[in-house]
């Protein structure tokens, strides 16, 4: 069972969490700080007795936005330490996230904080330890697919479905804010990858997923999107302009001018040209 540290400077939501928490039966203990200066002082004490002392803490779920010292400043000063406590970030800004997964979070729970997404960070907390659950788990959530689980391809089907073609999703949930939304797909014109997210890039605007770039290209590859960076993924057919001057590559998609890499330059260009040219 784990030992949690809650930190946040408004005192509803701390006490939100800490209810929620505490409510988990993976849970053992779970203790609160109202601030940079308590949090600090506490972690310190953990430290000095060590994961398997009687003052240990396994896991922190941290808030970013507070007075002084931020989430991401704690967590900062705890990456030099050997064995720190795992971090979970609980926010209510979904900007920090690659800041917060380049610092080696756990996970980035976004405000306000439902019951199932947070029992679904204790879950890969518990992964982490060496503590996995049982075979009851916490769903994913609809914009977390599981990575480790591969996905067959077109025409591939398994089990009472076998031999019919897969069919390729219209929509990818996104969620911010305890809000779901669904975007189409077709309306997504590139995707770029930021750490371990994946921004989605529409006309309208932009939206941060959980899922590797590498993962996007595998399944939306029947959907005409290419890999043409490690930073990006264009869909074929929102490309308005191949520039190629200098020994450099670009493409223009929208109002938006995106790199092309050498390695990927040569197998655009023709694909560009097979669908102009039918």
């Amino acid at each position: 069972m784990l030992r949690v540290l809650a930190v946040d400077d408004e005192k509803p939501l701390l006490e939100e969490l800490l209810y929620l928490l505490r409510s988990d039966p993976r849970v053992r203990s779970a203790e609160g700080a109202c601030d940079a200066t308590g949090a600090l002082r506490r972690i310190t004490r953990a430290l000095e007795s060590g994961p398997d002392g009687p003052d240990g803490i396994d896991v922190v779920f941290l808030d970013i936005q507070m007075a002084g010292l931020t989430g991401l400043d704690i967590a900062r000063l705890l990456g030099g330490f050997a064995r720190p406590p795992l971090i979970v970030f609980v926010t209510a800004h979904e900007g920090f996230a690659v800041q917060a997964f380049d610092l080696k979070a756990v996970d980035y729970v976004l405000k306000p904080v439902r019951p199932e997404r947070l029992a679904e960070a204790v879950r890969r907390a518990r992964a982490l330890l060496g503590r996995p659950d049982g075979a009851q788990q916490p769903a994913p959530e609809p914009a977390v697919p599981d990575r480790r689980t591969p996905v067959p391809p077109a025409g591939t089907g398994t089990g009472a479905g076998a031999g019919a073609v897969e069919r390729v999703p219209e929509q990818i949930a996104v969620e911010l804010g305890g809000v779901t939304r669904f975007v189409a797909i077709a309306d997504i014109a590139y995707v770029e990858a930021q750490g371990d997210y994946a921004r989605l890039h529409t006309d309208g605007g932009s939206h941060l997923v959980r899922i590797p770039l590498s993962t996007l290209e595998e399944r939306w590859a029947a959907r005409g999107f290419v890999r043409i960076h490690r930073r990006h993924l264009v869909a074929l057919g929102r490309i308005d302009e191949l520039r190629m001057e200098a020994g450099t590559t670009s493409v223009r998609v929208g109002s938006a001018e995106l790199q092309v890499s050498r390695r990927h330059a040569r197998d655009l260009r023709d694909l560009l040209m097979r669908r102009a040219t039918g």
